[in-house]
Parts: structure tokens; C-alpha cells; sequence
């Protein structure tokens, strides 16, 4: 049984940990970095890496979306940001970028983010996302994706993501028509990532409605704020490993349809990757450290989609740093730096050989060891 605490009369918390907290326990065997894989597969999409990019106009431009695919990731275009809403947004990701310590940056970011979202621009980004050659997967919020499906769906994406701070199977509304998850991916002939989500019930939950990934966690870092904002902190490590419980289940109850389940928070070195995976994770998701490779269409800045929310953002912004390199070179090095920023997935695979573990399904077996 987890750790129950009582912080007051009547009232009691479990335990969490996050992935700071735990390190990754190396077998009896260790195995030939060469002998290594770190390929997955979702539905019929086969990927080098475990990587989906975060959707954040930051880091996800048509052009970085398909250069992670050719580099063997999953790039997220956001449909509901900058590229769908500005013809070229060149000109607004070069000045969010030159804002520097700007107080008016979080009021800027809403400024540009009032335009409104053009059909026409979705089917043009969706077009230059197919003639990349790469699979085709955008970002949809969940209050605005019974409005938005029918354009995306007619400019033909592969892969859709329906993404949310926290996104749940029984959302309950007296004012608007809900989306009915279950219904809306039924009538799908596509396969579709939702969330995220924080807990075991929720992920099962959403597990139940059809959805081939899952996403775990809410894109936590040192930028976001939505603990102060809403009081909501994701314990990575415990999240995912919920998640993963949830999974064993829903594959029990099903007779073997599994869900992919994707990390997204706190993520931001090899050795986090190796622990959000061995937690449980298929993939992770990356945000930040994508900011910081020169295909970064903001040119270093940094901020999370919920940072422009016209009226509660949840997302500080991060000024615009140098360059680490390459998205190449951010993935597959080589490093001149000790700290794991470089090199994300040559990590991983150092990490997997050193455990003695050939595949990503054995390295989620990895022993853990809570050393905090």
C-alpha cells in the first residue's frame, strides 16, 4: 500500500514522488550500446525515438515538426497557436524573442494570441506537415475540438492530439455541450492521443475511451505555474507509474489493447527520459530542451501553450538563450557539456545498455530505488 500521511484531523495525503526523487537500479547483465533499441510504435506509426514534441509555438513549427520526424520523433503542431493564426508568424516569434525581461511578456503573449484561428491556415499547415514526408500529428484543446475537428480532419492528419492541463473522459458542464470523448473517437478512423492526466482512475478512464496514447502529467517545469495558479502539482514519477498500473488493467479487462502512455513534465536530461521510461512511459514528452536547438522557431525563448490564457495564464516566459546546437545534436550529440542536456538519446541508450535491457517494453521493467 502507498505511503498515507495525515496532515491534520480528518484530513490525509498520499505519498508522491517525483522523478528526482527515484534513480534507476542496473540488472546482473549489462548489454553493447550498439545492441540497443529505442524504436516504439503507435498504431501503425513506427518511430527511431521516444520523443513527441511538445506543441508549444515555441519549439513546434511546421518546419521542426517535420525535421523531429526525420530525425526519427514525433512532432505536435499546435493548432490553436501562432501558425494557424498569423499567414507568416516570422515577424511575432522574432519579436516574443527579443523581449528580453520584459514585464509585458505574459500580456504581449495574449495580445498575439487574440487574433483569431483561421480554417484555411490549418489546412495550409497541415499541407506543409504532409509534404514533409513525416507523420502528420497536430494539437487540439479539448473545449475547442468538436469545433475545429471537421477542418482538421478533412486536411488529413494522421495522428490527433487532444491536449489539456488536465483533460478527463466525464467533463460535466450546465452552460456547453461536452465533448463526449468515448463518442468522438468511436466515429474516428485515426488514432488519437488525449490528456493530460495525474492519477490512476483518470488514466483508466481515458484508457476506456478508445484513445491509443495517453498522455501523463500537465508539462510541469521551472516555467510553468500552474501550482500557483491552480494549486495542481504532478508528482512525475508516481503519475506515471499510476498510469502504467492503470494500463496492466485495462489490458486485463480488454484481452490485450494496449495504450501507449507519453510523459510530460520534468522532463529535461537523458537520465530523466531513462526514468519517465522505466516509470512506466512509452515516450516523453519535450518541451524546453527542445527550445534550446537552433531549428527552435522562437529562437530560444520558452513558454508552454497555457502561457497566453487570456484571462489565467499558467506559464512564465522564458527569455531566449544561445542555442545548445542542432536539433540533431541536442538528440544524438555528440556533448561537450557532463550535465545531460546533449545528447538526450544517446543517454537513454547508454542508460539501457548499462541496465542490460535491449528494448524499450524490457527497460520499463527496470528496478527503481527511492533515494530521497
Amino acid at each position: 500500500m502507498r505511503d498515507v500521511v495525515e496532515i491534520g484531523l480528518g484530513k490525509t495525503a498520499q505519498r508522491g514522488y517525483h522523478l528526482d526523487d527515484i534513480a534507476i537500479v542496473p540488472s546482473r547483465r549489462t548489454r553493447d550500446v550498439d545492441d540497443v533499441s529505442t524504436g516504439w510504435q503507435l498504431d501503425a506509426y513506427q518511430f527511431g525515438i521516444p520523443c513527441v514534441g511538445h506543441p508549444s509555438d515555441a519549439t513546434m513549427s511546421p518546419a521542426s515538426a517535420v525535421r523531429l520526424g526525420e530525425l526519427g520523433g514525433l512532432g505536435v503542431l499546435n493548432v490553436e497557436g501562432l501558425w494557424t493564426r498569423y499567414e507568416n508568424p516570422a515577424k511575432v516569434l522574432e519579436e516574443l524573442a527579443d523581449l528580453g525581461e520584459d514585464a509585458r511578456a505574459t500580456k504581449r503573449l495574449q495580445e498575439v494570441y487574440a487574433e483569431p484561428i483561421r480554417p484555411d491556415l490549418i489546412t495550409e499547415r497541415v499541407r506543409e506537415l504532409r509534404e514533409g514526408g513525416s507523420t502528420v500529428a497536430v494539437r487540439v484543446s479539448p473545449q475547442h475540438t468538436l469545433a475545429l475537428a471537421p477542418v482538421i480532419l478533412d486536411a488529413g492528419v494522421d495522428l490527433l492530439v487532444i491536449q489539456g492541463t488536465i483533460v478527463s473522459a466525464e467533463h460535466v458542464s450546465t452552460t456547453d455541450e461536452p465533448l463526449n470523448l468515448k463518442e468522438f473517437i468511436a466515429d474516428l478512423d485515426l488514432p488519437v492521443i488525449v490528456g493530460g492526466c495525474t492519477d490512476y482512475k483518470t488514466a483508466l478512464h481515458l484508457m476506456r475511451t478508445g484513445a491509443a496514447g495517453v498522455i501523463v502529467g500537465i508539462g510541469g517545469d521551472e516555467w510553468s505555474t500552474t501550482e500557483s495558479v491552480l494549486g495542481i502539482r504532478v508528482p512525475m514519477a508516481t503519475a506515471i507509474a499510476d498510469a502504467a498500473a492503470a494500463r496492466r488493467d485495462y489490458l486485463d479487462e480488454t484481452g490485450g489493447r494496449y495504450v501507449h502512455l507519453i510523459a510530460d513534465g520534468d522532463i529535461r536530461t537523458s537520465g530523466d527520459i531513462a526514468k519517465a521510461l522505466g516509470c512506466g512511459a512509452d515516450a516523453v514528452m519535450l518541451g524546453e530542451p527542445l527550445s534550446l536547438c537552433a531549428e527552435a522557431p522562437a529562437g530560444g525563448a520558452w513558454w508552454h501553450s497555457a502561457a497566453s490564457h487570456p484571462s489565467l495564464p499558467r506559464g512564465a516566459f522564458e527569455v531566449a538563450g544561445e542555442p545548445l546546437g542542432s536539433m540533431e545534436r541536442l538528440l544524438f550529440g555528440p556533448a561537450d557539456e557532463p550535465d545531460g542536456q546533449l545528447n538526450l538519446f544517446g543517454g537513454l541508450r547508454r542508460a539501457m545498455a548499462k541496465c542490460g535491457y535491449r528494448d524499450l517494453k524490457e527497460f520499463q521493467r527496470v528496478g527503481l530505488v527511492l533515494d530521497r
